[in-house]
């Protein structure tokens, strides 16, 4: 009665949502207070007073046309503003019909792939990566190529990712800051990165894109430097997404900006523009198109997620736990004590802790902590943690 496709996709689908779920079922349970939910990344932090200021003003003077459609670009004087905002912050030279307004970057991603990929074309993604790429890229008939990222420090692996283009590669996908290791990818890297794709779409007289899903990019720590992927890759677009910046995950808004260094630029963003309309999207949200027009510049308190990560890396590498100290984003990536990821899993459930193993995103000897979560649950689950650890046999 329904695809087999999504049947089968449905069997492995996001453990991420199963594990959050499960926290639900806890709670009703044990109480709210007795359950300490890693598993999910939805932001704790209300949206900046910026934000909720312009979207109180827009609904009170309603401007004409303020819920009506627009180019399926979305607003010419958004782009225009988030166009700049780009420029003066990174030093790229981009105009409005550089930028497509996208419902979030999951949303982006799709547009991407939908304008580029051929049946069986691949896409080279790097482990650990965000769950969903496979089904994204899947969905337009492409291949998943994974290339294990440096162990130790989850540093993009240059000799393997050379070893994986083929004359069917058409795009990579990287995640920076990556969920689920908080990695930021350097920017020394990447610029060899740009040389190597250079020589082999010289080689296979081919076309290779660099899709940055960013919607990190601005939650970075420790005075970190985000590299500027437009300055870096000639065919490279950024994929943006307000939903963690601005703690709007559920207003679904983003944006994608292409490099005006790609050829046939107009037949590229003309692709793009189809593709939002074709699949349904037609256009991002006009409010908060609006919205974000208003409040660009704002951002939520990093220095929360930076406290929240001190405390709990802090707490977990004393106990023993292995893990690299994340630059950005607001997970925590480390290994499991236990050889089996899924029996570590459930020996966290015994001590109502909730994490996400590490198999959907690539890399199942390690789980994922989402300390997007409130402080006082991080401290909470100190005592539970220090628990895990004496049982999972860990020194401390």
């Amino acid at each position: 009665m329904l695809s087999e496709k999504v049947l089968k996709n449905l069997r492995g689908s996001s453990a991420i949502r199963a594990m959050f779920e499960e926290g639900e079922n806890l709670k009703k349970i044990h109480g709210a207070d007795k359950v300490f939910d890693f598993s999910l990344g939805n932001p704790d932090p209300p949206p900046p007073e910026a934000v909720l200021k312009s979207l109180r003003d827009l609904a009170r003077e309603n401007p004409p046309g303020l819920h009506a459609y627009m180019n399926n670009a979305g607003y010419k004087d958004v782009r225009e503003k988030i166009a700049g905002h780009i420029n003066n912050k990174d030093g790229t030279a981009l105009a409005a019909d550089n930028i497509v307004m996208t419902c979030g970057a999951g949303g982006g991603l799709n547009v991407v792939l939908k304008a580029i990929l051929n049946p069986g074309e691949e896409v080279i993604v790097l482990s650990p990566f965000f769950v969903e790429y496979g089904f994204y890229i899947e969905n337009y008939g492409g291949t998943m190529v994974v290339v294990p990222t440096e162990k130790g420090t989850f540093q993009p692996d240059l000799q393997a990712i050379e070893k994986s283009i083929t004359p069917k590669t058409k795009g990579i996908i990287f995640n920076s800051p990556n969920n689920p290791t908080g990695v930021v990818y350097s920017e020394m890297i990447l610029t060899s990165l740009a040389y190597l794709i250079e020589d082999k779409e010289k080689e296979f007289h081919s076309h290779i894109f660099v899709i940055a899903d960013e919607p990190y990019r601005d939650i970075v720590y420790d005075e970190i430097k985000m590299p500027q992927i437009l300055n870096i890759f000639k065919k490279s677009v950024s994929v943006y997404s307000y939903s963690k910046s601005l703690s709007l995950p559920g207003e679904r808004i983003g944006y994608i900006a292409v490099s005006d260094k790609i050829e046939n630029i107009d037949v590229f963003m003309e692709a793009l523009v189809f593709a939002n309309r074709v699949l349904g999207f037609v256009n991002a949200p006009s409010l908060f198109q609006k919205v974000i027009a208003e409040s660009l510049g704002a951002t939520v308190n990093v220095n929360i997620y930076q406290e929240r990560r001190d405390l709990l890396y802090y707490h977990l590498t004393d106990l023993g736990f292995s893990c690299v100290k994340p630059q950005g984003a607001f997970y925590l990536f480390p290994e499991s004590p236990l050889e089996n990821t899924a029996e570590f899993k459930k020996l966290a459930l015994k001590h109502k802790i909730i994490i996400v193993p590490g198999n959907g995103f690539g890399s199942p000897e390690y789980f994922r902590l989402a300390y997007c979560v409130s402080t006082k649950t991080i401290e909470n689950s100190l005592p539970a943690f220090t628990a895990l650890a004496k049982e999972a046999g860990l020194n401390k």
